[in-house]
């Protein structure tokens, strides 16, 4: 990969690049250089961001999996993207919408955010949560919906889905509007997607718990419950990409960076002490081994500062 700066090794990321559909690395390459409108697209996209290693370790690979499943002419296919809140898996999303245009065929992504309860209804499911946040861990979709909307489009290739806005009620969140569509291909994107249950004996393990409030215990315990739910979702999806940071911890800085973008582009967001409480329940609602169980089918490990550092199928 001449004149291009990466950071993760080449050889796990060729075995990726053939698993796709492709014959070798250097023909993958030699495939997307050709490309220079939808290259001179990506790299503008990202402005002062642009980062190599996300172009063409990242965008490039997902794109390439969503052409080669679209070009197969078989059913409807949805790929997930699971990352952690601030990864910049929003913006990766839309990049892709907008580059598969220029490859005559369209994807669209959609977030389990999306799905959030309207306001009525969360404020009945998540009444009492230990962390006093008003969304985020399970529990707080609209499952139902969410199935019918998916099952529906790979029916019929119409999907119809709610718009979710963050930033109103002075950014406890609420449904905004719905928006309708024709893609070739879905995208679902989540911060715990495809997290399953885990074994009730991990309670049992007090170093595993020790740090959890008597009510946070109680709580994470329900969630594991409300997770079961999901598995009809995740069943949906046909190929999952988990973008994984090297520390869970690095997901805190990325979340508060996170905020205060969108502070400053809306005017509202958490901020004090409903954006620490936000931290809290991110940190503890779900164990955080759960994460490294997901049956991804590729992970892409970022370092603090969101450098692509591995990239490869998922061998577990």
């Amino acid at each position: 990969m001449d004149n291009i700066e990466i950071l993760f090794p080449l050889d796990p990321f060729e075995e990726l690049i053939i698993e796709i559909g492709y014959d070798s690395l250097e023909n993958w390459l030699n495939f997307w250089k050709k490309k220079n409108d939808l290259l001179s697209t990506a790299y503008s996209y990202y402005g002062q961001k642009s980062k190599d290693d996300w172009i063409w370790g990242l965008v490039l690979p997902i794109l390439s999996e969503a052409y080669c499943l679209k070009s197969k002419n078989e059913a409807r296919k949805i790929i997930g993207i699971s990352a952690l809140p601030g990864t910049g898996k929003t913006t990766l999303g839309l990049l892709l919408e907008k580059l598969s245009l220029q490859l005559d065929f369209k994807i669209s992504v959609v977030s389990l955010d999306d799905f959030y309860l309207p306001s009525n209804e969360m404020e009945k499911a998540i009444k009492d949560n230990p962390w006093n946040v008003s969304r985020g861990f399970p529990g707080s979709h609209s499952l139902d919906l969410m199935e019918n909307k998916l099952k529906k489009w790979k029916q019929t290739g119409e999907l119809n889905v709610p718009i979710y806005d963050k930033s109103l009620r002075n950014g406890l969140g609420d449904r905004l509007d719905w928006r309708e569509d024709s893609p070739d291909l879905v995208i679902l994107e989540g911060w715990f997607l495809g997290v399953t249950p885990i074994y009730n004996n991990f309670f049992d393990n007090q170093e595993k718990i020790k740090l959890l409030t008597t009510e946070e215990l109680h709580y994470v315990q329900e969630i594991q419950k409300k997770l079961y739910n999901y598995l009809k979702i995740w069943r949906l999806i046909n190929k999952i990409w988990r973008l994984k940071p090297e520390k869970f911890s690095y997901m805190n800085n990325w979340k508060i960076q996170q905020e205060k973008e969108m502070l400053h582009k809306k005017g509202n967001a958490l901020i004090k002490d409903k954006l620490d409480n936000f931290l809290r329940m991110l940190n503890t609602c779900i164990p955080q081994e759960s994460f490294d169980q997901i049956n991804s089918d590729s992970i892409i490990t970022l370092n603090e500062r969101r450098k692509l550092i591995w990239i490869g199928k998922n061998k577990i």
